[in-house]
Formats: C-alpha cells, sequence, structure tokens
C-alpha cells in the first residue's frame, strides 16, 4: 500500500514506520492535524496502538540483537550512516520546517533555523564524537592484572518528543542513541505527526537498516505503553514535568534508566547596568524570552528589573511586545504565530486572566489580536508589579507572556531566580560581562546565557529541581545510551 499521499495542502498518512517499511496499522484509527494559524484541516496520520508499539518494540530488539547488525557495526561505519541520514534531513529541510509550522504554529523564519536546521547540526556533532569515542579502554587492575572498561549500548530506546520543537528535541534523543549503538522507537506528540512521516522518508532514504528507528505517533497512553513495555531498555522524554513524574514513578520501579527534560520558568535578571536599546539587544531578547511563541521550556519569562530602573524596563519591554508582527506561522514576516492548539490558547488566556486577578498590572496586550478571527491566537502580553510569589511567576505558561519583577540589590535578584521550583534556563542582562559570568554562577539552573540564550549542541543541556533529570547534548551524551562494563583479566 501506498504510504501516504500528500497534495499542496495536505498530508494524510496510510501507513505506520516500522521495521524498515511502511506497514499497515493494526486499527483504523487517525490522529487528525489542523493548522494552528487556519484551524484548516491539514493532514492525518494512523493513530498507533498498543499492537503497533508492540510491533515497533520488537523491530527494533531484532535490529538491536542481529550479531552482524547496528550495535556490532564499527562507530565509523554507524557515523556515516548517521551522516547519510543528516544529510537527507537536510535535504527535506524546508518541508519538515513548513510542517512544523502549519501544525504549532511556529513562525516559519524560526522553523527554518530550528526544526529545518538544528537537528541537522546535532546529528553531525554526534557523528563527529562517534569516530573520536572510546568505547573500550584498559588500565591496570589495583590488585595485579588488567581491568577492560566496555561501554556498551544499553538496547532498545523510548524516546518520546513533545510538538513544541518535535525534530529538534527528537533528534537530541536519538542521534547520541545511535551513536552508542542504540535502536529506537520514537513516539512524536499526536499535535505533530506529519513531520515524522519525512523524517521516516529520509531514514529510508540513508540506508539505515530496517527497525533501528521505528516511528509510532499517539497520545499519552501509548506514551505510557512505550514507558512501561518489557522490551525498552532506556527512555528519553521531554515534555511537563506533571508527565515527566509519571514516567520517572515507572522507570523507578522497573529500575530503567530514564532522561527527562521537562518544565521550566527561569528568569532573564537585567542588572542595574544592561543595555535596554532594543535597536541592540531586541533579536538576543526575543530568543531568550518569546522564542517560539512563548511555546519553549528554557525562556526567561519572569524579567527581575532592578528598582532604579524598574519603569525603563517595563517602558521597554512594552514597546518590545508591542514591535512584534503577530500572524500567520507561514508568512516570513511573522514574529509571534499562534498557540499550538485551541486547548493551549485557553491554558494560555487562563494564566493571563489569573495573573491580573492576583494584582498584577497589565502593561499590553491580554487577549487576542483583532485583525485575526481564525488561529489560536493570543498577542504578546506584559505583566508589571508581578511578585514572584504570584502564579503566573511560579507556574509554566508556555506562551507568549512575560512577569517583570522588581529587586533591590544584585543579591535579591539572585534569591528571587532561585525561589522557584524549576531549574532549566535563564539569562544576565549586563555591560560588564565578567560580573554577568558571576551572577550566572549563583543561579541554581542547568543553562543559562549571558546577554542572550541559545542551546548548543556541544554542550550538556537540561536542568535541576522539577527541571528534570539528566542532560542531552555535549559530549557525555552518549553515555546515556551505555552500559559500563569491567573486565577483569
Amino acid at each position: 500500500m501506498d504510504a501516504h499521499t500528500t497534495t499542496r495542502e495536505q498530508l494524510d498518512a496510510q501507513s505506520l514506520f516500522i521495521g524498515g517499511e511502511w506497514v499497515e496499522p493494526s486499527s483504523s484509527a487517525r490522529i487528525e492535524v489542523r493548522s494552528a494559524s487556519s484551524e484548516e484541516r491539514i493532514g492525518s496520520v494512523p493513530e498507533a496502538q498498543e499492537a503497533d508499539v508492540d510491533a515497533a518494540v520488537a523491530a527494533a530488539r531484532r535490529a538491536f540483537e542481529d550479531p552482524s547488525g547496528w550495535s556490532r557495526w564499527e562507530p565509523s561505519k554507524r557515523a556515516d550512516a548517521m551522516d547519510r541520514l543528516a544529510d537527507e534531513y537536510e535535504k527535506r529541510g524546508d518541508q519538515l520546517a513548513r510542517l512544523v509550522a502549519a501544525q504549532n504554529g511556529m513562525p516559519i523564519s524560526i522553523a527554518e533555523q530550528l526544526e529545518g536546521g538544528f537537528p541537522v547540526a546535532v546529528m553531525r556533532y554526534f557523528s563527529g564524537l562517534t569516530r573520536t569515542a572510546q568505547f573500550e579502554e584498559s588500565h591496570p587492575h589495583l590488585m595485579g592484572g588488567t581491568t577492560t572498561v566496555r561501554r556498551e549500548p544499553i538496547g532498545v530506546v523510548g524516546a518520546i518528543a513533545p510538538w513544541n520543537f518535535p525534530q529538534t528535541l527528537a533528534a537530541f534523543k536519538y542521534a547520541p542513541a545511535l551513536a552508542a549503538g542504540c535502536t529506537v522507537v520514537l513516539k512524536p506528540s499526536p499535535e505533530t505527526v506529519l513531520d515524522s512521516v519525512v523524517l521516516a522518508e529520509a531514514i529510508i532514504a540513508a540506508g539505515l537498516p530496517p527497525g533501528v528507528i521505528n516511528i509510532v505517533p499517539g497520545g499519552r497512553e501509548i506514551g505510557a505503553h512505550l514507558v512501561s513495555h518489557r522490551g525498552i531498555d532506556k527512555v528519553a522524554f521531554t515534555g511537563s514535568t506533571a508527565a515527566g513524574r509519571s514516567i520517572a514513578e515507572t522507570c523507578g520501579r522497573l529500575l530503567r534508566p530514564v532522561t527527562l527534560e521537562l518544565g521550566g520558568k527561569s528568569a532573564s535578571i537585567i542588572l542595574d547596568d544592561a543595555n535596554l536599546d532594543l535597536a541592540e539587544i531586541g533579536e538576543n531578547l526575543f530568543g531568550a524570552t518569546f522564542l517560539n511563541n512563548g511555546q519553549t521550556c528554557f525562556l526567561g519569562t519572569r524579567v527581575l528589573a532592578p528598582r532604579s530602573r524598574y519603569d525603563e524596563v517595563v517602558g521597554m519591554m512594552e514597546a518590545f511586545a508591542n514591535s512584534l508582527a503577530v500572524g500567520d506561522a507561514l508568512d516570513p514576516a511573522t514574529q509571534i504565530g499562534p498557540m499550538a492548539s485551541e486547548r493551549q490558547r485557553d491554558r494560555v488566556e487562563g494564566y493571563i486572566a489569573k495573573g491580573s486577578g492576583d494584582g498584577a498590572r497589565l502593561v499590553t496586550g491580554g487577549g487576542r489580536p483583532a485583525d485575526l478571527d481564525r488561529g489560536w491566537f493570543v498577542q504578546p502580553t506584559i505583566f508589571a508589579d508581578v511578585d514572584n510569589n504570584h502564579t503566573i511567576a511560579q507556574e509554566e505558561i508556555f506562551g507568549p507572556v512575560l512577569s517583570i519583577i522588581p529587586y533591590g540589590d544584585e543579591a535579591e535578584a539572585i534569591s528571587i531566580a532561585n525561589d522557584s521550583d524549576f531549574g532549566l534556563g535563564g539569562s544576565v542582562w549586563t555591560a560588564d560581562g565578567e560580573r554577568g559570568f558571576d551572577v550566572a554562577k549563583r543561579i541554581h539552573t542547568g543553562t543559562i546565557g549571558i546577554n542572550h540564550y541559545m542551546v548548543d549542541p556541544s554542550s550538556p543541556f537540561g536542568g535541576v529541581k522539577d527541571s528534570g533529570i539528566g542532560r542531552e547534548l555535549g559530549p557525555d551524551a552518549i553515555g546515556n545510551f551505555q552500559h559500563v562494563k569491567s573486565i577483569y583479566r
């Protein structure tokens, strides 16, 4: 049967990608996808059931245990295959970016960089590591003889990616897993499934062995089945803290390794010497506070401003929010697109109402754009006079809503920044780089930027506290998908 049919406006997949080929799903259930910008239908895929997950895990197990298969290949041979996958992905980068933008509202200018290009950089980074990593080394045994330490692939990985950066955050998982020699069952979020069809096409074109990557689109129930499946050896998840807790409980009971990249409520700390000229800092400030319509886990949505310059900061942020172009995600001029779903828009609007109800001052935004009568849009919104104990300062909103919180001195700013259940990202804004570095070192978080924020594929990424367990990216990420075995000789 045909894998899928594509028209200019729609992509409808008929099959699931399991065991290196398009296979008939076990049921007629489907995931229907609508454009976040227009609310119009743009495609569908089969909705995987437990039987499909079972088939995908079995295919991944066969590929892993094949005596001459992926896990036994020389690292350089795996690296060659990963480079081919990166090449095939890159050829489809524009299509992938457009599909993601249509589904979750990510502005196309952002999607082209982060969904079209960033996964390629991640794959090539890990293919390079695969060529140079030490998978076996020996040293003298302290009691006599020699110990050989082998780093062996952990097995079959259950990878669960979210809807906000579906391709990038999937690559964060499968790239180091493939480098280690593991095989993967990937579950995309139901909000962003059309792009996974194109990823499967790239996998086929790259010539990866059957079963090395399998894709099972589905919702929470299918994710739970994958996490608890007896054939899974490791789970890698990005998503909400609530879902992460549930996954951690399951993996803890099963003694199953897990990496969790969860929510955030990071601080953007504006020091009293910071440059507030939007012409100079606007692009970097956007990436640290409003990227992807605010639907980004690491954003510094708590803006900490010194009382000595508070009104100036509020005025700057108001002008900044009002300058952002709101519109169709596929319009190259758009800077703020719609929320990924009607449910997500309702969630964001609920937090805006809560902010006003708790006594914060609505500076700008707070509603839906008057000129957009379709799509799940929310205006860029700024609250001032926010107390760090307010709900909008403590809970992750996941929308274009910023809270400006006053502070007295640097010590108070650090205290407020650390007074959060989360610790994923953050930024420090200052004219003195060394001062910014000193402040950054005192923030309890997994990552933080000085006068900007951008994730680096060659550096560890992850959080502390309720923001997760473990790290993705960087030179140590392959180790998340390996067992370490000592052989005494």
